[in-house]
């Protein structure tokens, strides 16, 4: 998430500013962390923390967080903006690659805006992944570039930076970013009927049952990093002459945006069918089978992403009553 305006040079000071200090992560910042992260954040896509201990279950709990990505600005001892950079996982999801770098968060304080603290925020943060090792730069969270804020940003996923935060591409493109690949975020309504016809069905409830169970550990070190504080529910679509897993999804109760929205809110994270199963209707019978559960049990929204170049899974979405509701940015610096 970046919220930050057009800012002149960092060193012009007006009557009445006082000194901004820069420094690394304390461990006694979450509580003004968050008071940052509730003015700063106030859009749709962006959870609001009754207290810092989100904080420290979504991000400083994770193996790989380096108090020197995270760099405060600090003014007369309070804390008055924040930016958080990170790296992403290597090809095969096992470990982190430290060849990329990525900008996850930048906010500053409405009242200290267009003072050229977030154009530090930046500059520092570039400076840590460039020293660090990485040879490219990006902004803003998107897989395989996420390695902080799932659950408390961008809804069921990580889309990269959102559209909806109207500040951010204009800061961004200031500083040479450019889009680099984009996200859709895509709701379903679940108060409306679930009615998908689609004459496969018949066919496939008499071959496949479907179960539910509790998500196992069963993913990449970088899934299980990413994804492990939620509690997520995986729904599996059973063979039932072979016993034979062949199409999975998994939901989490996405319960910030829930209290953000209004309404209960089930996130969708994964979609699989087996290879040599495919353009069969298993997907959208396994995910017209998640919607009517979801609906059984009194949510009102239904949250899934799909990358804008995958017409095939916007398509099924949109064949299944979702609607794009926002959109995100990977950026990429020049």
């Amino acid at each position: 998430m970046a919220q930050a305006e057009a800012e002149p040079p960092a060193a012009r000071l007006e009557k009445g500013w006082l000194v901004v200090d820069y420094r690394h992560f304390r461990n006694d910042d979450p509580p003004g962390l968050a008071e940052v992260w509730n003015e700063a954040f106030d859009g749709r896509g962006e959870v609001r923390l009754r207290h810092s201990s989100p904080l420290e279950h979504y991000l400083f709990a994770k193996s790989y967080f380096d108090a020197a990505g995270l760099i405060v600005a600090v003014e007369k001892g309070k804390l008055v903006g924040f930016a958080h950079a990170g790296f992403g996982s290597n090809a095969a999801q096992t470990a982190l690659s430290k060849a990329s770098g990525v900008l996850c968060a930048i906010g500053v304080r409405p009242s200290h805006r267009r003072r050229g603290i977030g154009s530090e925020l930046l500059r520092r943060c570039e400076s840590y992944l460039t020293t660090s090792g990485a040879k490219e730069l990006y902004a803003g969270p998107m897989a395989p570039f996420n390695p902080f804020y799932f659950g408390l940003y961008g809804g069921s996923d990580l889309p990269g930076f959102l559209a909806s935060n109207a500040a951010a591409e204009p800061f961004l493109k200031r500083h040479r970013y450019q889009v680099h690949g984009t996200t859709l975020v895509l709701h379903r309504i679940l108060t409306d009927p679930v009615n998908v016809v689609d004459g496969r069905f018949p066919a496939l409830r008499r071959r496949f049952d479907v179960r539910m169970v509790a998500k196992s550990g069963t993913g990449t070190w970088w899934q299980e990093s990413v994804q492990g504080p939620v509690e997520a529910v995986e729904f599996l679509l059973e063979d039932k002459s072979v016993a034979g897993i062949v199409a999975r999804t998994a939901g989490w109760e996405m319960d910030g945006f829930s209290w953000r929205w209004n309404q209960p809110s089930v996130g969708i994270i994964s979609l699989e069918v087996r290879e040599d199963l495919r353009r069969q209707g298993l997907a959208k019978f396994l995910l017209a089978q998640l919607l009517r559960y979801l609906q059984e049990q009194f949510f009102a929204v239904a949250e899934i992403q799909a990358a804008e170049q995958n017409q095939a899974a916007i398509n099924l979405c949109q064949g299944l009553g979702f609607r794009k509701i926002d959109t995100g940015h990977l950026y990429k610096k020049a």
